[in-house]
């Protein structure tokens, strides 16, 4: 039994066919049969049962393919960290990120960490948190970046400080001007502008407060509520650092003063997969650890 036999044996059961997995695997389908039946008669076991259409795991299948994966993950991690080795700090690093974190991240973290490792490059996927946790655990990025709250099973966590939400508004629409702090409870009947993930933590102070808010416009990105809340046509609610995200001298803001609107960007990475050098040198730089 070798790694060809077992990627051979792991897409027959992904693909349910055998001629799929040919096709899949570019070969012709005897020569692969073939290696199925040797695959079997050196394990001394059945691993499939043959149908019209399709084939079906055994319960001897079902183990082979469990083990299977985890040895050909092995088997990658380790080509991986023999090819980190021999390039050194150098190379591709993939990082998914929540657009809010932008600013943050390219004023401090992104900076410091190219003027220390000059030869590495960047690979940055952007999208909203649930995203960014479904890139990573599907491979496509190494490390992501996202923003509580965010469920962190199966997660290495490290975070920065936490922030105040704040409100984001044109002088025209400007309640208390010259304050530079308000309560949630002043945003009561407030047309309010809010990132979509935002909307129940948001609901929730709203309520503990006495009012429901007025959702004038949920979006999927902290650009899009300040774009909007610059064109007046309501207040944008968006974590502090994120401010900076669109350049306008038309905004003001004012921080919430509310300890349930606080949030936290996190460096996040799967636990129990190999990361290369690149990538833990960087959650490392990043924050505190879990807490």
């Amino acid at each position: 039994m070798d790694i060809r036999q077992l990627k051979y044996f792991l897409t027959i059961a992904e693909e349910g066919q055998i001629t799929s997995a040919a096709k899949k695997l570019q070969m012709a389908q005897p020569p692969l049969s073939q290696q199925l039946k040797q695959l079997e008669e050196e394990l001394g076991v059945k691993l499939v049962e043959r149908g019209p259409r399709s084939i079906h795991l055994t319960d001897a299948g079902v183990i082979l393919r469990n083990r299977a994966q985890q040895i050909l993950d092995l088997a990658d991690a380790t080509t991986r960290e023999i090819g980190d080795y021999v390039k050194g700090l150098t190379g591709t690093l993939s990082i998914g990120t929540v657009s809010s974190s932008g600013s943050a991240l390219l004023q401090n973290r992104l900076c410091e960490f190219h003027r220390t490792y000059e030869g590495v490059k960047f690979e940055i996927h952007e999208g909203n948190t649930f995203k960014i946790i479904d890139l990573l655990s599907k491979g496509i990025v190494e490390l992501g970046i996202v923003r509580t709250p965010f469920n962190p099973a199966n997660l290495e966590c490290r975070y920065t400080d936490s922030e105040p939400m704040i409100a984001v508004m044109t002088r025209e629409l400007d309640f208390k001007p010259g304050h530079a702090m308000i309560e949630l409870g002043e945003l009561e009947d407030k047309p309010l502008i809010i990132y979509r993930r935002f909307e129940q933590l948001i609901t929730d102070a709203c309520l503990e407060h006495g009012f429901e808010p007025l959702l004038f416009c949920m979006n999927d990105d902290a650009r899009t509520t300040l774009l909007w809340a610059n064109a007046g046509l309501g207040i944008g609610i968006i974590p502090k650092s994120a401010f900076g995200l669109v350049s306008s001298g038309n905004l003001l803001y004012k921080e919430i003063s509310s300890d349930s609107l606080r949030t936290r960007i996190a460096a996040i990475m799967m636990k129990g997969k190999y990361a290369s050098t690149l990538a833990t040198k960087f959650f490392e730089s990043f924050g505190q650890g879990e807490r």
